[in-house]
């Protein structure tokens, strides 16, 4: 049963970022991104909200905000890794039996697309959930940096199961394209079970986290909303996320 209580958000954030180097502190507003992003999961108010950290430094900021944050290997790639690694040291009684993995990139995310993503594991079948959005942009559909999630989602069904995650679409694609939004809600033990399976072939490959829950035929329901948060992961993100804020 997913009760609050039993909820764990978790936000896994490192430094090291190839078209934004140090996002998690990159200032916005007066505030680190990363404070931000952990005070509106803190108001969301679903459950606990850990910040973990491949850094000192992010640590260092949440908990001068007055959030929960640990320090956790550096070498972890994967988010899926980093929370597991967290809560082994954080939760070894398995207390907390749902996790929603929340990216330190989405300053602006709301508190429904958390409520919608946990709710895709009400599906007993289902190992973890995932969210989409309507993509019709061309140049987001020709954009390898915006992840594409296959799924026969349409404006009547709102949860399907995920075929795949691309960057490219080929011609064996066919609309409508759904975009991936890296906002997950894992059941505990597939969150360890994930972090104890070396990183698949395809994951390695097209850098994408979901392709190794795939590659070991887990079921990913993917959840339909409306819009993507904004994801800060390029100066002009970053520009973009200011207005938005300000604004």
């Amino acid at each position: 049963m997913i009760e609050h209580d039993n909820t764990i958000i978790v936000i896994p954030a490192r430094m090291v970022a190839r078209r934004l180097p140090g996002k998690p502190l990159v200032d916005l507003h007066g505030l680190p991104m990363i404070v931000h992003v952990w005070k509106r999961a803190k108001a969301a108010n679903i459950g606990h909200v850990l910040v973990a950290a491949a850094e000192n430094q992010i640590a260092d900021a949440v908990r001068a905000a007055g959030g929960d944050a640990m320090v956790t290997p550096l070498n972890l790639a994967a988010s899926v890794d980093r929370i597991s690694a967290a809560l082994k040291l954080r939760d070894p009684q398995h207390r907390f039996s749902n996790i929603l993995s929340l990216p330190a990139t989405l300053p602006t995310f709301e508190k429904l697309a958390l409520q919608r993503c946990l709710a895709g594991l009400t599906n007993t079948t289902v190992d973890l959930a995932t969210l989409a959005s309507p993509l019709t942009d061309p140049e987001e559909l020709n954009d390898p940096h915006v992840v594409k999630a296959i799924a026969p989602l349409s404006t009547e069904r709102e949860v399907a199961y995920a075929r795949d995650f691309v960057r490219k679409l080929d011609d064996g694609f066919e609309a409508p394209f759904w975009r991936h939004i890296p906002l997950y809600a894992y059941r505990r033990e597939t969150l360890d079970r994930l972090a104890s399976l070396a990183p698949s072939t395809r994951e390695l490959l097209r850098q994408l986290e979901p392709m190794r829950a795939l590659d070991h035929d887990m079921k990913i329901a993917v959840v339909k909303v409306d819009t993507s948060p904004l994801s800060v992961d390029t100066p002009a993100d970053l520009e973009l996320a200011r207005r938005t804020m300000k604004a």
